[in-house]
């Protein structure tokens, strides 16, 4: 039994093993092809092409043999009008993929190599070329017996036609699967770098401010608006055209977030650039797009961007997501970030608590999609709005955060520049009005830490116990906090203090990221008596060195705690000790990547990755309606480990007390 037939069945096919330096084609699930720069770009394609454009894979072929003149090339992937018969005069698209140090322009394997193949089919219609960083596709044109190649903005979907691609109807917008949005984004980046003049940061707003105006045309317009043309792409009228719209949208977007884009903002791209960019992001719909595509698709773009110098790096959505887990935050809970950064733990955050929405309403209407989706968009809403806060000192890292939480169901309102180690009466207005202090009931964060950004103000050291100087008594065994104010403080020592004074008195709990030395530091025994005295430890999660590689080497820990009531604090002070308790443990020794920064997968005795095989749920549109439909697929096994220790956090807790 093949393995499409027994998945066909519902039956579990045997275990995969791929061998070392192999990758499993996706198209047949058997073939084991070297895993290289230009299989990477294939085997992305192949899953878009069947995951996003709806082509079965029993119609597609990996490296089919054409017969071009007196050569036999391998095109590698073809595309066929009927499924059962892969001969060359049946192809209806073919698609070239390359490395992406391979040029568009190069003499053999760039856009004339497709050409060649197109121009050998017969009855081929349709073609692409792209090496992940560029992507052009082509509608093969013959009249009077001369071939021409006409460039259009995407390929057509399974059934439609290509005029559908030129204005796309909402229903037939793609979400983005695997890495297919990462690669439109970089491709809008660099060319906005390559074809305006502009650094790869400016380059960088430019392509935000495009995110929001699609953003914008899904949730609010009636047709598509962010869209251009076949014949737009060139010329002066075309590109103008869509410029036009696009300026429309924008004037909107500017309405809905004064705080991101002055009324004065424009979009600074030259018309011809403009009409490109729209045209690779037209087709893929970026709501319904699947959280983590997106999230890994943003924070590499913003990541290459918006790195600071004041100790920022980005959590890892993995981590983001194990400690949002083990603390599992409500509906109506209150959720915190004071150093939110882009916006990581806020969105890993606010999803688990919007599916949440979603399967409760789903399981009350007994599936029907059409009552329950205005009830939980209605809850999205108002959880989005109430219960989600985020505050960063870095205004270009809340405009960031807010462009991520608008993609991921919004939230945005929720997001204040300040100094969150500042007195409140330094915040705006906005933010003094949340009234943030003993009110939170959960904190998810990563500040910035280091030595090399102190905080030395004696306005906010004054207002900190661990701002203060401390004395050791070897005797006792005891810290004692001085009168005096330290010289300095790393900020995350700060952080540590501010969190607790964040959160609701005994039952207000932190999941925090710190290094190390926090908790190990002979010098730094004072911080661990002010945590011991002020919170319970719930838990404390060593992660492994590599976990924030290739940014940075930090050795950390994600520490959780619960804050006592004062009541709780003054009984043990007055008893000289502190209560016992039980503290879960665990090392986070599997992390999903390498130093390099590079996936990594669990793999057998002989070195070789195991695959797994797994369900997933695609919407999709029937007569307008949405449909979700499950289909099984395989993949590689990560080697990560966080989410196992979050389940064996949240069990250990229900059996504590």
């Amino acid at each position: 039994m093949t393995e499409q037939a027994s998945l066909a069945l519902g039956t579990k096919p045997t275990a995969v093993i791929v061998q070392q330096g192999k990758v499993l084609d996706f198209i047949d699930g058997r073939t084991q092809r070297e895993e290289t720069p230009e299989e990477y770009v294939r085997q992305e394609i192949a899953k878009s092409l069947v995951r996003e454009y709806g082509y079965p894979k029993r119609g597609i072929a990996v490296e089919f043999t054409l017969r071009v003149g007196s050569r036999k090339p391998r095109a590698d992937l073809v595309i066929f009008a009927t499924e059962a018969d892969h001969a060359q005069d049946k192809a209806f698209i073919v698609v070239e993929c390359k490395a992406k140090n391979v040029k568009s322009s190069d003499r053999k394997e760039g856009v004339g190599q497709l050409h060649s193949y197109l121009s050998s089919c017969p009855n081929t219609q349709y073609g692409m070329w792209t090496n992940g960083l560029e992507r052009f596709c082509y509608r093969k044109v013959v009249k009077d017996g001369q071939i021409t190649f006409e460039e259009i903005p995407d390929l057509p979907s399974f059934g439609h036609s290509g005029e559908d691609a030129e204005r796309p109807r909402f229903d037939q917008l793609k979400p983005a699967s695997s890495d297919a949005l990462l690669f439109a984004f970089r491709r809008c980046h660099n060319y906005i770098a390559g074809n305006q003049g502009l650094q790869k940061p400016e380059a960088f707003w430019e392509l935000l401010k495009l995110i929001f105006c699609k953003i914008h045309d899904e949730r609010d317009s009636r047709d598509v608006e962010f869209y251009a043309g076949a014949n737009e792409r060139s010329g002066i009228n075309g590109p103008l055209k869509v410029k036009g719209r696009i300026d429309k949208l924008f004037a909107e977007v500017k309405k809905d977030y004064p705080t991101i884009f002055p009324a004065t903002e424009a979009i600074g791209l030259n018309p011809p650039v403009l009409a490109y960019l729209v045209s690779q992001l037209q087709m893929y719909s970026l709501l319904e797009s699947d959280v983590d595509v997106k999230g890994h698709a943003y924070e590499e773009i913003v990541g290459a961007n918006l790195r600071g110098d004041r100790g920022e790096f980005f959590t890892p959505r993995n981590v983001c997501n194990m400690a949002v887990a083990m603390l599992d935050p409500g509906e109506s809970q209150l959720i915190l970030d004071p150093a939110c950064g882009t916006g990581g733990f806020l969105i890993a955050a606010m999803n688990r608590v919007i599916e949440k929405i979603r399967r409760a309403e789903i399981e009350r209407w007994k599936g029907d999609l059409d009552r329950a989706e205005p009830r939980v968009q209605d809850r999205i809403k108002k959880f989005a709005g109430n219960y989600i806060v985020g505050i960063d000192f870095n205004p270009n890292l809340v405009k960031a955060s807010k462009m991520n939480m608008v993609m991921n169901n919004d939230g945005a309102g929720g997001l204040y520049q300040a100094n969150s180690l500042a007195s409140s009466a330094t915040w705006e207005e906005g933010l003094r009005q949340r009234e943030l202090f003993g009110k939170v009931d959960m904190i998810f964060t990563n500040p910035p830490f280091g030595s090399k950004i102190p905080i030395d103000d004696p306005a906010i050291l004054e207002k900190f116990d661990l701002g203060h100087s401390w004395s050791f008594d070897a005797d006792t065994d005891t810290w004692t906090k001085t009168s005096g104010i330290q010289k300095s403080q790393p900020p995350e020592i700060l952080f540590i203090e501010r969190c607790i004074q964040f959160l609701k008195p005994g039952t207000g709990r932190v999941a925090m990221v710190l290094p190390d030395g926090i908790l190990g530091s002979p010098g730094l025994g004072y911080v661990r008596e002010w945590i011991l005295t002020h919170t319970r430890v719930l838990a404390s999660v060593d992660l492994h060195p590599d976990t924030f590689q290739p940014s940075v080497s930090v050795q950390t820990s994600v520490l959780v705690l619960q804050r006592k009531t004062d009541e709780e604090v003054a009984l043990e002070r007055a008893a000289g000790r502190k209560n016992d308790y039980s503290i879960f443990m665990a090392v986070a020794n599997h992390v999903g990547h390498d130093k390099r920064g590079n996936k990594t997968y669990v793999r057998d005795k002989k070195g070789n990755e195991i695959v797994e095989e797994i369900e997933e749920t695609s919407k999709e549109y029937d007569h307008g309606k949405p449909v979700y439909k499950k289909q099984k697929t395989l993949r590689k096994v990560v080697d990560d480990n966080t989410l196992q220790i979050a389940q064996a956090f949240r069990k250990w807790l229900s059996e504590q007390d």
